[in-house]
């Protein structure tokens, strides 16, 4: 069995992710997520899906680092899907 790095449940299917070199080892996605998420600088949100960068700092969507960077000319892919 393995200990999450979380919470300290000794659990029977962990889930293992290895990043930079080092395997992290979980019971579960939330406690994977408060480990290894980046937080977006604007909003304070865990950033669990692309997310946006700007010089070097990490924001959960464009308008979030629009309105901390100012950067009017940036978007959410999602703002150019259409229907088909």
């Amino acid at each position: 069995m393995a200990v999450c790095e979380v919470c300290g449940n000794d659990y029977d299917k962990p889930i293992e992710i290895m990043a930079a070199g080092f395997l992290h080892v979980f019971d579960c996605f939330e406690c994977a997520i408060h480990k290894m998420a980046p937080v977006c600088e604007h909003c304070g949100c865990k950033i669990i899906g692309h997310g946006v960068e700007v010089s070097g700092r990490f924001y959960c969507c464009a308008h979030c680092a629009t309105q901390a960077e100012g950067a009017a000319d940036l978007k959410d892919r999602s703002d150019a899907i259409t229907a088909d």
